[in-house]
Order: structure tokens, then C-alpha cells, then sequence
């Protein structure tokens, strides 16, 4: 991954602002719009409306959580077993929001704009704060966040609408590999991210308990696969440290 572009000592908030957008133009932001083309495209196979999804990523800043809760609603889950699993995907950006807040800190702005840039809290934004953000004065941290959260979210509200698009134009065996590169993408993303057997063992079993949660239980084969897979993986590690 490239250096990123050092901030000069002093600049307006405008100006950081803008300097943060400037994040939609690198490379995590160009793989994750790879992965929002799947997306836009799924969108359209369940039959969600363009502006539906649209709007999840407004709403929905992870993609996994717009993923789930498109699918969800798309097979007529039920509102609590939605908004379980949506709350499930979220659970980790807790830590990463303890993580990228210190930075935030010296804006001499009222706490509520610190509540508003949390809502950018995601992967591939948190990433970039992390790396952009030390090189920017204190004081302007807090817009230089909010402009790097903008840019990403107008990135992938353009990738939504052209996958989106793509998938209804394009010949049907395009639109199924356009469809693919989303499962793709958040399967090499998990490899790549594997530290220990116990994961590595987490996405064999998720994908072997996939297609079976899906026959016995559907409205809910995410969230058992997500379980059980995981609570698999955790009982493994268990056993092998002990």
C-alpha cells in the first residue's frame, strides 16, 4: 500500500475537507468499489428499487450490513431477524470507533460533530483515517474525517448505480460474474485478513454451513452460518491452546 500524501502544517477546514475526498481515489477505495459493483447488481437480482439501493449505503456505511439487509428483506425475513443480523455485522466497528476517536480530539467544536463523523465509521474509511490522519493538524482531524467519509460514500454511490445499471444491460453471464465479484471480494478480504487456523477454519465452515442453513432455515442462514461457523472456530482455538 502507497505512503499517503503528506498534509501541510497549517491549512483551512475547507481546504482539509477537501483533501480528505481525495481518499475516494485510493486503492482501498478502488477495491471496495469493486466489491459495491456486486452490489448494486445484487441489489437489482432481489428486486430492490435504484433508490432503495441507494439509500442503504447512506444509512448502512459496511457493505456487509447493506448486503444482509438487502438480502433480508428481499426473501421477507422478518424485521427482528434484519435487525439482529445488522446489529451482528456492526458489533466490530465498537473497538474501531475507541481506535480512530483520540484522533478526532482538538477541534474546539461542539461533541455532536464527533457523533456525526462516527457514523463514517467503516473498514475501509477507518483505514484511511488511520493513515491520513496523523499527517494532518489537530485542529482540522475532525473535517479532514468527515471528507474522507464523503468522498468514500460518493465513490460508492457511484459504483451502486453503475453496477447497478450494468447488471440489466449487460449479456446475462456479465451480470452473474458482476454478481460474483461481491461474495468475491469478501472472501479474499476474509483470507487475506486470517491470522490464525481457527479463522482459516471459520470460512471453510461458513462456507460448508452455507448452502445447508440456507435449505433448513431461510430468513435466518446468514445469521446460523455466522454463528455457528464462528462458534466452531472459537471452540477449535479453545481446544488447540489448551
Amino acid at each position: 500500500m502507497t505512503e499517503p500524501p503528506a498534509a501541510p502544517r497549517s491549512m483551512t477546514r475547507m481546504r482539509a475537507f477537501w483533501q480528505g475526498t481525495l481518499a475516494m481515489y485510493g486503492v482501498p477505495a478502488l477495491v471496495l468499489y469493486a466489491g459495491i459493483l456486486g452490489y448494486g447488481a445484487f441489489a437489482r437480482e432481489v428486486g430492490l428499487t435504484l433508490g432503495q439501493a441507494l439509500a442503504l449505503p447512506i444509512f448502512l456505511q459496511a457493505l456487509p450490513a447493506q448486503v444482509v439487509l438487502a438480502d433480508h428483506a428481499a426473501r421477507g425475513a422478518s424485521l427482528a431477524a434484519a435487525a439482529l443480523a445488522v446489529s451482528l455485522t456492526a458489533v466490530r466497528f465498537l473497538p474501531m470507533t475507541v481506535v480512530i476517536m483520540p484522533w478526532l480530539k482538538g477541534h474546539s467544536g461542539p461533541r455532536w460533530h464527533e457523533l456525526l463523523v462516527v457514523h463514517f465509521v467503516a473498514v475501509t474509511v477507518w483505514i484511511e483515517g488511520l493513515r491520513r490522519l496523523p499527517t494532518a493538524p489537530a485542529e482540522v482531524r475532525l473535517v479532514y474525517y468527515l471528507g474522507i467519509g464523503v468522498g468514500i460514500l460518493t465513490g460508492t454511490l457511484a459504483s451502486t448505480a453503475l453496477g447497478y445499471l450494468a447488471a440489466g444491460t449487460v449479456p446475462q453471464w456479465m451480470a452473474a460474474a458482476l454478481l460474483f465479484t461481491m461474495p468475491l471480494t469478501f472472501l479474499l478480504a476474509m483470507i487475506e485478513t486470517a491470522r490464525s487456523r481457527a479463522d482459516h477454519f471459520a470460512i471453510v465452515a461458513g462456507v460448508v454451513i452455507a448452502p445447508f442453513a440456507s435449505m433448513w432455515l431461510p430468513g435466518f442462514d446468514l445469521l446460523v452460518t455466522g454463528l455457528a461457523g464462528g462458534t466452531l472456530a472459537w471452540v477449535l482455538g479453545r481446544w488447540r491452546r489448551a
